[in-house]
């Protein structure tokens, strides 16, 4: 019975079709099992992966000028796209909290896990606080929670947005607007064009934890649907353009080998690549333009401290 004729798993469907393609890619949501996620977390700590650190900064140093920018005196809506563990947003919760404001935070994130797991955190650490968690897609989310009454505001952090190629954050940013009502607000998280130097270390670190997280996915597939992909055959190999602000991640295979995926041969000739992961840096003016051609207006930014991160609030 051929792959054809049988029912795929979305994890077999995805990475057939990307090993299959002829430019080799896998799809970096599928990083994150749970050797993935805890080598995230390493990321996030590590002196070279500035991005969180630099969001908690703006968020301790900005909160009071957010909670301004974003509160009208009317009830508004906290809707989260990938809450995670909340390290940063609860921040900005407790300060809004201890703020007296009439809001409520609702986080949406695919795993019904996380979400029970911050539910009691924040329960814990922020009394009172009213929680109103939603396990699924972001645009079913939206769909259902859009329809309420109250002001929404769209929490999207951590410079998710440039895990998009230029095109694929168009399309989505558009999208989402459509969801909202006029006077709704987008908060986003986006990672600023730098020292490219800077840029490249943060996946290049000296420990090697971003190169585990890549080659975590061979593992994965290996496990998960039968295959025998030899890491050691697989260099890890970031580059960062200045010119298009996008840093793509990259395996490459070191050797001309075939390796077999759930009974199917895949052939990789030798410094043939593996697209892994795209993570694209904006400066202020690509940011008024991303505003405008997908339906918001900007309201404010905050940055750190360097300047290497903001936090764009737009309004629909």
């Amino acid at each position: 019975m051929s792959k054809d004729t049988i029912t795929l798993t979305p994890l077999a469907e995805d990475v057939f079709n990307g090993l299959q393609a002829d430019n080799k890619f896998l799809s970096s949501k599928y990083f994150y099992d749970a050797k993935g996620d805890e080598l995230f977390q390493q990321i996030m700590h590590l002196d070279e992966y500035y991005l969180t650190r630099k969001e908690l900064e703006i968020f301790n140093t900005h909160k009071q000028a957010i909670l301004t920018a974003i509160n009208d005196g009317s009830p508004f809506r906290i809707i989260e796209l990938g809450a995670g563990d909340g390290l940063k947003t609860k921040v900005l919760l407790k300060h809004f909290q201890e703020a007296g404001v009439d809001f409520t935070y609702t986080p949406v994130d695919i795993s019904s896990n996380v979400l029970e797991i911050l539910e009691q955190n924040l329960q814990n650490e922020i009394p009172g606080l009213k929680i109103e968690a939603y396990a699924g897609d972001y645009f079913d989310a939206l769909a259902e929670i859009s329809e309420r009454p109250e002001k929404d505001i769209v929490f999207f952090l951590g410079s998710t947005v440039g895990n998009f190629s230029q095109i694929e954050a168009e399309g989505f940013l558009t999208k989402l607007q459509q969801f909202l009502k006029l006077g709704d607000l987008l908060f986003m998280g986006v990672d600023l064009k730098k020292d490219p130097s800077i840029i490249l270390s943060a996946y290049n670190d000296a420990q090697g934890v971003t190169r585990e997280f890549n080659l975590n996915l061979l593992d994965r597939i290996n496990s998960e649907l039968d295959g025998n992909f030899n890491r050691d055959l697989f260099q890890h190999y970031p580059y960062y353009n200045p010119h298009t602000g996008e840093c793509r991640s990259y395996l490459i295979s070191k050797v001309d080998q075939t390796v077999t995926v759930d009974g199917e041969d895949f052939h990789f000739r030798a410094w043939e690549a593996i697209f892994m992961e795209i993570s694209k840096k904006y400066d202020q003016v690509q940011l008024e333009s991303l505003a405008g051609v997908t339906g918001f207006k900007s309201k404010a930014s905050f940055l750190d401290e360097e300047c290497w991160f903001a936090d764009v609030l737009w309004e629909k």
